[in-house]
């Protein structure tokens, strides 16, 4: 593909996922998406034959935005304790809620948005979006010593995406604050105590002093 085309491509997608995500699927059409794009319906569907094509596409390119950025970040928290793992996810997302028209997760609104739509390509992406950010954090978990690293991964994105609804409900990002301390209080619990080593007592000498 030229670079020109690669180029338009790659703009197609960034403001369809934009669009997706602002408005929701059923919502958006085509016209708008390409307005946003900067071009025209013709060469929006000269890349993606269909609506469900380009949402997908869409999702898979945001996909690989996510794996770039969970590499970076899992170099930077590679010596953190479990605490610490905890308050960074949680301030990232109090951080991130804090944005100007903030409309939380962007695949969880399209899994919602085609709940009646097992099959459809995105809620595919969308699962493998989710298992992948669940697996990243278990490895974390696991590098620091904390038992059942994947169950307590599960237990802690699940009060993560509850935290995004809440916060997008009630428009408080203290929702992030309050799934934090949970959070930290079930790693806490498990993490793996590393054996105290014995001190031998001191000989007493058997020369009177």
């Amino acid at each position: 593909m030229p670079r020109d085309a690669r180029q338009t491509r790659r703009r197609i997608l960034d403001a369809a996922y934009r669009e997706f995500r602002r408005k929701g699927f059923v919502r958006v059409n085509v016209d708008e998406i390409a307005a946003a794009s900067r071009v025209t319906k013709r060469t929006l569907y000269s890349h993606f034959r269909s609506k469900d094509e380009l949402l997908a596409a869409a999702l898979e390119a945001q996909i690989e935005l996510a794996a770039a950025a969970k590499q970076a970040l899992t170099s930077q928290t590679s010596g953190s304790t479990p605490e610490q793992i905890v308050e960074s996810l949680f301030a990232a997302l109090h951080r991130w809620s804090g944005k100007t028209r903030w409309s939380g997760s962007g695949f969880t609104r399209v899994a919602m948005e085609l709940a009646d739509l097992p099959g459809h390509p995105a809620r595919a992406l969308a699962r493998r979006h989710k298992g992948m950010m669940v697996s990243s954090l278990a490895e974390k978990f696991a590098n620091v010593g904390i038992k059942s690293a994947l169950e307590r991964a599960r237990e802690i994105w699940m009060l993560a995406e509850g935290a995004i609804v809440m916060v997008l409900i009630q428009g408080d990002a203290s929702y992030a604050t309050t799934a934090a301390e949970a959070a930290k209080r079930l790693v806490l619990r498990d993490v793996v105590k590393q054996p105290r080593l014995r001190r031998t007592p001191p000989t007493q000498s058997s020369t009177p002093r």
